[in-house]
């Protein structure tokens, strides 16, 4: 991330990123190498992928546990020296009362730099789930709202509130694969144990929207980066 801002911000361009909220570990690194290498980031625009919404459809509140613009703030954007970090209105979110918001903005600033990313252990990019639409059709689908699928919400149960699946919400919304599959390169992080099978899925899988990530094959510079863990069985 800071390489490719210390390269824009030498000739002048601006820096562009979707990015995930979680996992988290790589914010602290960013954050130090941020503050201490002075990089200003008033020329970059981050765009956090997804977010969750509450049962009248609206985004969940910033004193919600579920909040991830509350928790970018912690994480992120508090930890920045104030003179280096970017507007608010250059921190951006998708908004399920202005869907068209985040695709307008890729489109008036040129794009997307970089895309980073995680998936699930189905396959989802964001909250873009599992579909039985053709390649084509998910490839196109814009930043919108969604449900979220079972096996979602498991796993964040699972891993976020000690097993509460009452506690996580039925719906989501998300930056759209249409706007992950547009930037100039996608970069994907892994290393729980079980995303061995995804990955396999991911990269050697028949290219299916019943597998999201499986459509990065069909990504002119796309990467996945692995620890040694999730590569140990890749069943």
């Amino acid at each position: 991330m800071t390489d490719k801002i210390e390269e824009n911000n030498r000739q002048g361009k601006r820096t562009v990123f979707i990015i995930p909220f979680g996992p988290t570990g790589q914010y602290p690194v960013f954050v130090d190498l941020v503050n201490t290498r002075r990089i200003s980031l008033t020329q970059v625009w981050l765009i956090t992928m997804d977010d969750w919404l509450d049962s009248d459809g609206d985004l969940v509140g910033l004193d919600n546990i579920h909040s991830l613009r509350r928790k970018m703030n912690q994480v992120l954007y508090s930890k920045i020296d104030k003179s280096l970090l970017m507007p608010e209105e250059q921190r951006i979110y998708p908004d399920p009362k202005w869907l068209v918001r985040i695709p307008d903005l890729i489109e008036a600033l040129g794009g997307v730099d970089i895309c980073f990313a995680g998936f699930g252990i189905n396959g989802h990019l964001g909250f873009n789930e599992p579909s039985d639409l053709s390649i084509e059709e998910f490839a196109k689908l814009p930043t919108r709202v969604v449900k979220i699928s079972e096996t979602t919400r498991t796993i964040k149960a699972s891993t976020g509130v000690n097993g509460a699946m009452e506690d996580i919400p039925l719906y989501g919304v998300t930056v759209g694969m249409k706007e992950m599959l547009c930037a100039e390169k996608v970069s994907v992080y892994c290393f729980r144990d079980w995303h061995s099978g995804a990955i396999r899925r991911a990269c050697c899988g028949t290219v299916s929207a019943s597998f999201p990530a499986s459509l990065l094959q069909n990504h002119p510079n796309a990467s996945i980066v692995c620890s040694p863990n999730a590569i140990a069985q890749c069943y």
